[in-house]
């Protein structure tokens, strides 16, 4: 299946797009000249004719190619909210993670891990180890991946303990000097105050100092 969905990839290749692709990610491994858009058809069709298995092979393979489009086609394979079992998709994204470096595919294959966190929380002890990681993509991954625990209007219980589980990790990583990370931290919390700016702006009085003056700006965008 993989040599299939390769030469699907390869007939959309648009040489002057991939160099600039490249130009524009600088990060060196091949790229075809694809936009997102036109990847998704393809995606629909595989997950359409495959077991899960062979779209779990099938993703893995694509990552592996490490070609920027199969790769955001891999994230894309497994970005559903019902998989089920999904032990085996959560295993595969997390081996991702550690191979982040840059970040569109970072975030690519982070929206199919909120899926997967969303499905089953208790997952939150893995993610929380990445926080420790010298790579600074695997410990960004750990705020992008909880993203939907700064969407909910009426949080449950359980579901509120997260978020500070959360909002505890961005004060580990506030010091973190890293534009990237100081972006992530940002994104959380304006994120978070469109639904409880109470406890956004709470945690910005408590910590803000702790973040570059960018990201305290950004975070408070909506406050």
């Amino acid at each position: 299946m993989i040599s299939t969905a390769l030469a699907q990839l390869h007939a959309l290749a648009d040489p002057a797009k991939a160099a600039e692709a490249l130009a524009y990610h600088k990060t060196p491994r091949s790229y075809l000249g694809i936009p997102v858009p036109a990847i998704e058809p393809l995606v629909a069709d595989w997950r359409a004719t495959a077991t899960l298995d062979a779209r779990l092979q099938l993703a893995a393979d694509l990552w592996d190619s490490n070609i920027h489009e199969a790769r955001v086609a891999a994230a894309k394979l497994l970005t559903q909210a019902r998989i089920r079992p999904d032990e085996a998709a959560w295993a595969l994204i997390a081996s991702w993670v550690p191979q982040f470096d840059a970040w569109a595919l970072a975030d690519h294959a982070s929206i199919a891990g909120q899926k997967r966190l969303v499905a089953n929380p208790t997952r939150l002890d893995r993610v929380e180890t990445w926080l420790t990681s010298e790579t600074m993509w695997v410990r960004r991954a750990a705020l992008v991946m909880t993203l939907p625990w700064t969407k909910q209007n009426f949080p449950s219980d359980q579901d509120r303990a997260i978020r500070d589980r959360v909002l505890g990790w961005c004060v580990t990583l506030a010091p973190d000097r890293d534009w990237f990370i100081q972006k992530a931290i940002a994104w959380w919390l304006r994120d978070l105050s469109k639904h409880d700016a109470t406890r956004a702006a709470q945690w910005l009085t408590e910590h803000g100092d702790k973040l570059k003056t960018f990201a305290r700006k950004e975070a408070a965008k909506y406050l």
